[in-house]
């Protein structure tokens, strides 16, 4: 039985190399997936380092494998100023795939949120990344803004 528990710092490897998961769909063609995993490592191991009421890192294992990961911190709504729980990353081993652990780590997230006095959960995910937003919909999220990119000819 998978166990969800607060990150400590000899989960390190563990996590960041379940980061290559963050880039695994067809990335568009301006980014790369290595880009992609390891943007949020510095962010990671400051959360490992110093551990925080602003932000919180889960992990879920079964017998002694990390299995998957969510990374939630606090910011203020762009909009409100109100403060939201932001759910910066989230990344399961391939084979840990439907077996309810990334609805497991959300709903440690809200509740983590909630008892912060937090009223809303906000995300980021990929236009491209089917499976995610497959997930986030089955949990209640729904779309808010889209971001759009243009590359400039040099």
């Amino acid at each position: 039985m998978p166990t969800i528990r607060i990150a400590i710092p000899a989960d390190r490897d563990a996590i960041l190399r379940l980061t290559e998961r963050l880039g695994d769909f067809p990335v568009p063609p301006w980014r790369t997936a290595t880009e992609i995993a390891r943007a949020d490592h510095p962010i990671l191991l400051a959360a490992l380092r110093e551990p925080g009421a602003g932000h919180l890192l889960l992990v879920a294992e079964a017998e002694g494998r990390l299995l998957g990961f969510l990374f939630a911190a606090e910011r203020a709504d762009y909009f409100t100023g109100e403060r939201v729980a932001h759910v910066e990353d989230l990344a399961l081993d391939p084979g840990a795939e439907g077996k309810g652990l990334a609805r497991g780590l959300m709903e440690a997230a809200e509740r983590w949120a909630r008892e912060r006095g937090c009223r809303r959960v906000t995300l980021n995910v990929w236009a491209q990344n089917e499976r995610a937003i497959g997930l986030y919909r089955r949990l209640g999220y729904q779309p808010e803004t889209v971001h759009y990119l243009k590359e400039l000819a040099p």
